[in-house]
């Protein structure tokens, strides 16, 4: 817990970030869960004006504010759509930091956050275990999505559709890398991601094979720790604050150009939230704001530093695809036009979805805590894809996929979820990968 000195110092910032707000109700037209509730406390302006008394109504009813600050997605779309540019996702991670700072972190958070998360090396053994034995307890239900569901009424998972952990990560498929330029000139940082690393290593796959075809030096270290966004939105500062050093550690003195991620999640937060939200050793604030500066979207980087672009004539035939935008590429970023550029210049029939910028419904442990709320939403974005009549839904978040995938495998209607980079590195001329070490040297 925070002391009363911490508490009240927060109390002030957050009295500052709020004056801003006009209560125009903008937020209310555009946020998905206000479209499925109908209720004032589930929409921005409800929880700002919740806030404006916190001081007084933590000590009044606590749990009940708590639980008020977290049915929120933190998609993003009421900033995004917000005519005073009130900060509101700052507003809301700190808010979550004060009342972990009231309350402590529960002791299943305090294990997972600070227990696993905070020890890559315990994290990476404990997923690898489990997916050796997850068979054991989860059954294949769809073999087009790779989807699973549970064998028994077990918690969390009880009724889900889920992605497999990868029987083979991504840090065992390419534990590391360092090359030179080629004749791109460029060299990048490659941070896979969590998500990448233990559910969808072919994501990072199809990465470096592009990156390989483009001659684009690639620097991928080891011992690589999650991004900190699971942790800084449950509120646990400490934690975020740790994992933010380990990443610095791993990628400060080296030479690049850019540090790219194919996660919607990790770009958002290591180019926006890591210079804004750290506060630790003010020793390395200098290489976390320059590390968020160099931070890209793979799709960003790809079509405006390698100049991909699309081809003269739209492709017409084959199966149709559309694509999804992750609201930390849409909202936070404003990256729309590359992904749908890159989908292009795959050779892809490209159609456009309706509400295709809207939320997916995942939100990250919004999923876990409110899962019928999240399939609500979820089950919007499954219809406005099948409805585009898209054979694949292409997107550039995998959190983003592990919903979609959930929604569409209950449907059984024959659509695939893939990545951007994806459908780009199927379209690249065969390439020998090996073993991911025969252009690289070790360090």
């Amino acid at each position: 817990m925070a002391d009363i000195h911490q508490l009240a110092e927060m109390f002030k910032k957050l009295d500052d970030q709020l004056v801003n707000c006009m209560r125009c109700g903008m937020c209310q037209a555009v946020c998905p869960l206000f479209r499925e509730t109908g209720r004032e406390t589930d929409v921005t302006r409800g929880k700002l004006a919740l806030l404006e008394g916190l001081a007084a109504e933590i000590l009044h009813d606590s749990q009940a504010i708590d639980t008020t600050l977290n049915r929120c997605l933190l998609c993003g779309t009421c900033q995004a759509n917000c005519p005073s540019g009130v900060q509101i996702i700052d507003i809301f991670l700190s808010a979550r930091a004060i009342m972990t700072g009231y309350f402590g972190l529960s002791p299943v958070k305090k294990a997972i956050f600070r227990g696993m998360l905070a020890n890559p090396r315990l994290f990476n053994s404990l997923t690898s275990i489990s997916s050796k034995f997850q068979g054991i307890f989860t059954r294949k239900v769809d073999d087009l999505l790779g989807s699973s569901c549970a064998r028994f009424n077990a918690p969390v998972v009880a009724d889900r559709h889920f992605n497999a952990l990868a029987t083979r990560p991504f840090r065992k498929i390419v534990p590391r890398l360092d090359t030179p330029a080629g004749s791109s000139g460029l060299r990048v940082a490659f941070f896979p991601g969590c998500v990448v690393d233990k559910m969808f290593p072919q994501i990072g796959e199809a990465t470096i094979k592009i990156l390989q075809k483009k001659e684009v030096g690639v620097y991928l270290p080891a011992g690589q720790a999650c991004c900190g966004i699971p942790v800084l939105t449950s509120g646990d500062r400490q934690t975020f604050n740790t994992l933010v050093e380990m990443n610095v550690e791993r990628f400060r003195g080296a030479a690049y150009d850019y540090l790219v991620t194919p996660c919607a999640s990790c770009t958002s937060t290591i180019k926006e939230l890591w210079p804004k939200l750290y506060s630790g050793n003010m020793d390395i604030e200098d290489d976390i704001a320059a590390i968020g500066d160099k931070t890209r979207d793979i799709t960003e980087f790809l079509v405006d530093s390698c100049g991909i672009d699309e081809p003269g004539k739209p492709a017409t035939g084959g199966d149709a695809i559309t694509y999804h935008d992750p609201c930390h590429l849409k909202n936070a970023l404003g990256i729309t036009r590359q992904p749908r550029t890159l989908i292009r210049a795959a050779g892809g029939n490209f159609v456009e979805m309706n509400e295709a910028g809207t939320c997916c419904g995942c939100g990250g442990s919004f999923n876990v805590a409110h899962y019928e709320l999240s399939k609500r939403i979820g089950n919007r974005k499954a219809d406005n894809i099948v409805a585009s009549g898209a054979k694949t839904v292409a997107t550039g978040c995998p959190a983003c996929m592990m919903q979609m995938t959930d929604m569409l495998s209950r449907r059984d209607q024959g659509v695939r979820v893939r990545h951007v980079v994806e459908l780009y590195a199927d379209s690249l001329q065969a390439k020998p990968q090996g073993n991911g070490k025969t252009a690289a040297r070790k360090r």
